[in-house]
């Protein structure tokens, strides 16, 4: 197929069984790139791998729980053998979240994990890629899913934390990889459907000025357009929201 934005590119994705990493994956095959996913969940993610290559994509599927310790670098070594080479990492991994889970309630198993995953494995998986490219010269792409909610509370501390986290790990990741021709950037979605942890509420949907609950192709959209050169060669160490607005308003106020 011409004229594919990542024709040649070798993607790991990370949280790729479903909702927006899979849509990501998905997004980034047709576009022309060799995925890797990556999840804890395993037979969703063998069936959205089988689903990729059943179309004619280079998809392959990897389980594997980025809590454990030695995870980030058993997984970059997987990928790396699966793909030859990695010219983007995207790292969507994050645990569930549950309302109970309040300031006062998580206990200290819950926020461990949720650390583990959202901000040790980025970091871990973010230097092992970050050294490949530079010792491949490969001018890759990182791209990290935080949240709305790494600047606004959500009553869910660990969440908010790792994501919050998460942003200034990319903004280091920028900073020192950027003399290499390594760009980092990070997309925080808002109310997106088909994940978990998401807010449908009727009343939430009226609230958002573009008057809707998101999709993950909403936010595979716009993580193409920023993993492509074309488009964003010269974008580094930025956060993108892709909310309908939503983060634009004062939303766990009532409503006026």
């Amino acid at each position: 197929m011409a004229d594919r934005l990542l024709d040649g590119e070798c993607a790991l994705v990370t949280g790729g069984a479903a909702g927006i990493g899979r849509a990501i994956a998905g997004a980034l095959a047709r576009e022309g790139a060799r995925v890797v996913l990556a999840d804890v969940v395993g037979d969703a993610g063998r069936q959205a791998a089988d689903a990729l290559a059943r179309a004619g994509h280079d998809a392959q599927f990897v389980e594997i729980d980025l809590a454990a310790p030695d995870a980030p670098a058993r997984l970059f070594d997987t990928a790396l053998a699966a793909l030859g080479r990695i010219s983007i990492l995207v790292h969507s991994a994050s645990p569930p979240r549950r309302a109970a889970d309040s300031v006062l309630e998580v206990d200290a198993a819950t926020w461990d994990r949720m650390v583990a995953v959202n901000l040790t494995a980025g970091f871990r998986l973010g230097q092992r890629v970050g050294h490949h490219m530079i010792e491949a010269g490969i001018r890759g792409k990182l791209l990290y899913l935080t949240s709305l909610h790494a600047e606004i509370p959500r009553t869910l501390p660990h969440y908010s934390a790792s994501k919050a986290g998460m942003t200034m790990l990319m903004k280091e990741l920028a900073y020192g990889l950027g003399r290499h021709g390594i760009r980092v950037n990070a997309i925080a979605p808002g109310a997106i459907g088909g994940g978990t942890g998401v807010v449908t509420d009727p009343a939430l949907t009226r609230r958002i000025p573009l008057g809707r609950i998101g999709t993950p192709d909403d936010i595979a959209s716009m993580a193409v357009a920023l993993l492509c050169d074309r488009f964003a060669g010269y974008v580094t160490g930025a956060t993108f929201r892709v909310d309908g607005g939503l983060g634009l308003i004062s939303w766990f106020d009532p409503a006026e």
